[in-house]
């Protein structure tokens, strides 16, 4: 589970921004930590990193015997495993055109191809191409990785019910990449933003529903 991009790159000029942006970082990272290692059939710790590839760092857990968890700090739009059979998730508007945070950063790292793909999405209803807790898929353009999966998350204070929704997102997300031969996939903490979803609960959902996955993937 990877952390939204650096707000850096969004608000340069606002060092509370970027504060307030590692800090929920780190506390989303902390609490999902947290709820494996409390968990009855818990998940083995194997290390802990220091740093990846794309900036990050974190620690790796088994997910299975095949699969492994990795919760992650740094910039998504920079990870990558194989660039043919990965994915990143963008918490997406349900309109799917762009907009702030990790979705407006992973438009501007794919380029304007994304946003075009995007359009060509069809219209479930006027304005709706991806509704809260569905997921649609793209090519990844000009990113690192090879596709991107679009996921809207719940309002956590104006959904009718925020943890159905969540799960949804996850589930979903998860289970377009499996139709389409994905093996590893990179999410952010999805709604924990100007969504106000809180992380310990943001954690607990997004690591079950995952679990659910565990034999149909090399990295999560």
């Amino acid at each position: 589970v990877h952390s939204n991009p650096v707000i850096r790159s969004i608000s340069a000029s606002s060092g509370a921004v970027l504060i307030s942006a590692n800090f929920a970082v780190k506390t989303f990272n902390t609490a999902a930590s947290r709820f494996i290692l409390s968990s009855p059939k818990r998940t083995s710790r194997v290390l802990t990193v220091s740093s990846m590839a794309f900036g990050g760092e974190g620690a790796v857990f088994n997910l299975s015997d095949s699969s492994l968890l990795k919760i992650l700090k740094g910039d998504i739009t920079k990870w990558s495993v194989d660039a043919s059979s990965d994915a990143i998730v963008n918490p997406a508007n349900e309109r799917m055109l762009g907009g702030g945070g990790a979705d407006g950063a992973i438009h501007r790292a794919a380029g304007p191809q994304l946003r075009a793909a995007c359009y060509e999405v069809p219209e479930v209803r006027p304005g709706v191409r991806c509704p809260t807790g569905e997921a649609r898929i793209t090519p990844g353009f000009n990113l690192p990785a090879s596709r991107v999966i679009h996921t809207v998350g719940p309002v956590y204070d104006s959904d009718v019910n925020p943890k159905e929704s969540l799960t949804n997102s996850y589930r979903n997300s998860l289970r377009v990449a499996k139709e389409n031969n994905i093996k590893c996939i990179a999410f952010p903490a999805i709604s924990c933003g100007v969504y106000g979803y809180p992380f310990d609960e943001a954690a607990v959902i997004g690591i079950s529903t995952i679990k659910e996955f565990a034999n149909d993937f090399k990295e999560v």
